[in-house]
């Protein structure tokens, strides 16, 4: 049975009524965030394709279904290894040949796999001949992987599966280290300065993408092969903020406060700037 965009919306549906909302990659706040920078960033031809292939129930927001690859985990199983990256405990580098791989050794199994597999399948858009693809499925799980790999923790150490295993209290509550990364840090964030709104997060890192980052955009969409999108980049510097930021300094049960927060928040805002960036790019590319 090929599924179209109506049956991605209910199964959308099904999925958050049944299952609990379990916060993965950036968590919610983050990957929409990553999606909205995106969207806005599109070219014509982009974005109408984004409308297209979106059901109408998003109401032509991107963002509204960039946490969708995670709900769909408790039912397409095969998907969970996608969104991840484990690499050698403490090397700090990452090699597509040597870590793009499931627990079960199958090769191109991992969030750089799966970017590159979901972009191929979206370069069939406009074809004359139907796709033998779910387009609408392929944007977005590409739209949400494109969130993971810049999460550092979703290329980490395999010992402790990107920090999932290492117990910490962020300020006074218990956490593992990934889950800071994924939502705490955050979460944090909005709270002292966003008014606990994400949209005034989200305006934040456009403001900084538009004027103190400006000068590097360019880099951040440049691809050293020239075509978009590039994941081997985006996992290797993923591993070494995780070496630099993530990792450093802690240890089972430490404690999480000021100093952690503040010196890895610009760590985590210019990943998600840079995610977004670099989304809009690659869907530019594939449509354009």
């Amino acid at each position: 049975m090929k599924f179209t965009k109506s049956h991605v919306a209910t199964l959308v549906g099904l999925l958050l009524f049944l299952c609990p909302l379990v916060a993965h990659g950036w968590g919610v706040d983050g990957h929409l965030t990553v999606c909205r920078i995106a969207q806005a960033r599109l070219s014509d031809a982009a974005a109408n394709a984004v409308k297209d292939l979106l059901p109408a129930s998003a109401d032509d927001d991107l963002g509204s279904l960039c946490s969708w690859a995670d709900e769909v985990k408790f039912h397409y199983r095969w998907s969970s290894a996608l969104h991840f990256i484990d690499t050698p405990d403490n090397l700090c580098t990452y090699q597509y040949t040597r870590d793009c791989k499931d627990e079960n050794g199958i090769k191109d199994r991992c969030v750089a796999g799966a970017i590159n597999n979901y972009t191929t399948q979206l370069l069939s858009y406009g074809n004359d001949a139907p796709s033998q693809y779910n387009l609408t499925e392929a944007l977005l799980f590409l739209a949400h992987f494109m969130g993971d790999i810049h999460q550092p923790l979703h290329v980490g150490f395999t010992s402790d599966k990107g920090g999932n295993t290492i117990d910490v209290h962020w300020y006074t509550r218990k956490s593992v280290l990934h889950h800071v990364w994924d939502d705490n840090i955050i979460e944090t964030a909005e709270q002292r300065y966003d008014n606990s709104d994400v949209n005034e997060l989200i305006d934040a890192l456009q403001k900084n993408i538009t004027d103190e980052w400006a000068d590097k955009v360019k880099t951040w969409e440049a691809c050293s092969s020239g075509k978009l999108p590039c994941p081997n980049v985006y996992a290797s510097e993923s591993i070494k903020a995780a070496c630099n930021w993530a990792y450093k300094g802690v240890s089972e049960n430490s404690v999480l406060e000021d100093n952690y927060f503040l010196t890895r928040l610009p760590v985590v805002n210019l990943r998600l700037a840079q995610g977004g960036v670099r989304l809009a790019a690659t869907l530019n590319s594939i449509f354009g």
